[in-house]
């Protein structure tokens, strides 16, 4: 199939976060796509076993488009620290631990900061790559970023992740201070939907 989508039509979201789940629901609701979830299909989400955003986001769409042969939507994230040589990065999640416990990780970058000699840099992108795959496994990706700062103590309890304490260029609020829909109107995931759209939706 040419990787075109049309409104009305069925895909899977490849993933199993929630919160992801609500983002992309949120941006595809004016496109008219009927977004189907793994756990409403009975399925698992793919292992990320890749080096890159890209890498996993492709595993992740290709997996799920195969098992179900409708179109899948893959979305791979993370938080890159400048200081930090670009971590936690594609192990954003796994900084987390079993529990998803973000504030333990939040608190694991801040020590890794505050161990730095001088003032450390807190510099910091979150990336989003999404990845659309045919059931026959032609798959399209497009990435972005945001970049900003990290700010301590952490501030907001809104959407997730890291976002508490990640703070956008130009703007004093940090994500998680931010309703859904401030975020989207910025976020890294909005960016790299904006062109998913232009490439794969009809218009």
């Amino acid at each position: 199939m040419t990787l075109k989508l049309s409104r009305g039509q069925k895909i899977v979201l490849a993933t199993s976060n929630l919160e992801k789940i609500k983002e992309l629901k949120d941006l595809l609701a004016p496109y008219d796509i009927k977004a189907v979830t793994l756990a409403e299909l009975g399925l698992k989400e793919t292992e990320e076993t890749g080096s890159s955003f890209v890498d996993n986001a492709t595993l992740k769409a290709r997996a799920c488009a195969e098992a179900t042969k409708l179109p899948a939507l893959a979305d791979d994230s993370g938080l890159s620290v400048r200081a930090l040589g670009g971590q936690p990065g594609v192990f954003t999640a796994r900084w987390a631990g079993p529990k998803k416990d973000y504030v333990h990780a939040m608190k694991k970058i801040e020590d890794e900061l505050a161990r730095m000699e001088g003032h450390p840099d807190r510099r910091a992108s979150f990336v989003c790559c999404l990845a659309l795959s045919s059931p026959e496994g032609e798959v399209r990706t497009f990435e972005e970023k945001v970049d900003g700062e990290l700010v301590w103590p952490i501030r907001g309890t809104n959407n997730m992740g890291f976002d508490p304490m990640f703070m956008p260029l130009g703007y004093r609020k940090t994500f998680g201070e931010m309703t859904l829909e401030e975020k989207q109107r910025i976020s890294h995931r909005r960016q790299a939907f904006l062109k998913f759209v232009g490439d794969c939706i009809e218009q």
